[in-house]
């Protein structure tokens, strides 16, 4: 095998690539990128059989061939080698032999036909959305999937089609993020568990560019992500999502309307007196037309009051600031909208249309922290 590519178009299928590739396997092919020249295009595989990745490489094939090359190493050549053309060339030992002006390289490859291929997958029904859109839904999302596997579902997303909208939901124990948008044509009902993973490398692929489409297909064990010639294939979460219908409710007893960013800034100035791993509350107490912001701690105290427009009860309530800020963060709107029903049962975010929604569990506060 023998191509030629730019370092730039190298470097940038290399790092799509390296996002399928395990930290740690017992198979020593999996940490290795296939490098497939066989047909008319250079392509670029990496497969932890979880998440599984194929991207295009522009470049020019002088000698038909495939080899599998140790991707860490890989990527270290040619992010270290001049911004040139490079040469990758290998021999009937698979070793690989890299050049780039004076430099050259050689290192041993595996025999590709050893590779873990990615599956094949029925492409069907597909979804077609903008690169920016799904982009969006996974940043405001995610951040409330669970950090750690003991309950599986918890660690993926539910992606849910029905009634012609996509339905992008996550939670963790303590709060539900959710996200909708209408969809442009009909599409038949779908509820599939995408792995949080596989989200994240995908947001950090995809350009975000509103008139860039990805083509989204999927399976009874897996989904199919189709844009810039490049390929990501993800085995599902098996089992049946939770049933938020029931935990979700229009009922409240306060509505509050308020600035996001005064907000935001608020609770980030609160938690300068929080060392890290402390489960202090922030305490909001709401009267007539302001919030009241209040926490304790061993390094200090602080207090702070907003305005709001207010419509029902006044209410005493306690949160960990964190989890209003991770909502808060990733909301666009200059003004959000609060609903509360009492201090033990959840808070709301969303907007009018919700588009989003975010549904936070309180914490219990005692009295000396309410003062």
């Amino acid at each position: 095998m023998k191509i030629i590519c730019s370092k730039a178009d190298l470097l940038k299928s290399v790092n799509i690539s390296l996002k399928a590739v395990p930290s740690k396997t017992t198979m020593p092919i999996l940490e290795c990128i296939l490098i497939d020249a066989t047909a008319s295009q250079i392509k670029f595989t990496t497969n932890d059989m979880e998440l599984g990745i194929e991207t295009i490489v522009e470049g020019q094939i002088a000698e038909k061939g495939m080899i599998a090359l140790d991707a860490k190493i890989f990527y270290e050549i040619i992010r270290r080698l001049p911004d040139n053309e490079v040469t990758i060339a290998t021999d009937s030992n698979y070793v690989a032999t890299i050049t780039c002006e004076k430099a050259k390289f050689t290192i041993p490859g595996k025999e590709g036909e050893d590779f873990a291929y990615l599956p094949v997958i029925e492409r069907e029904e597909c979804l077609t959305i903008s690169q920016f859109t799904l982009k969006e839904m996974i940043r405001q999302t995610l951040f409330s999937i669970a950090a750690n596997d003991n309950n599986r579902l918890m660690t993926g997303e539910l992606f849910e089609i029905k009634d012609n909208c996509l339905k992008i939901v996550s939670l963790d124990g303590h709060r539900i993020s959710i996200r909708r948008m209408p969809l442009k044509r009909e599409y038949s009902d779908k509820k599939i568990v995408v792995p949080g993973k596989t989200l994240n490398e995908i947001s950090k692929i995809l350009s975000g560019e509103v008139d860039e489409q990805v083509s989204i297909y999927f399976t009874k064990n897996h989904i199919l992500f189709e844009f810039n010639q490049t390929l990501v294939v993800s085995r599902l979460i098996e089992g049946e999502y939770f049933r938020i219908d029931q935990m979700l409710s229009s009922d409240y007893d306060t509505k509050l309307s308020i600035n996001k960013k005064e907000f935001l800034d608020c609770i980030d100035r609160a938690t300068l007196l929080v060392r890290e791993g402390d489960k202090k509350p922030i305490v909001i107490e709401i009267t007539d037309d302001k919030m009241e912001l209040k926490i304790n701690s061993s390094m200090g105290s602080m207090n702070e009051e907003i305005d709001i427009v207010k419509d029902g009860k006044d209410i005493v309530i306690g949160f960990n600031p964190k989890f209003l800020i991770d909502a808060l963060k990733v909301i666009d709107d200059e003004t959000i909208h609060m609903y509360l029903m009492n201090p033990k049962a959840p808070c709301f975010i969303r907007d009018d249309e919700e588009t989003y929604t975010y549904l936070i569990l309180p914490v219990n506060i005692s009295q000396n922290q309410t003062r």
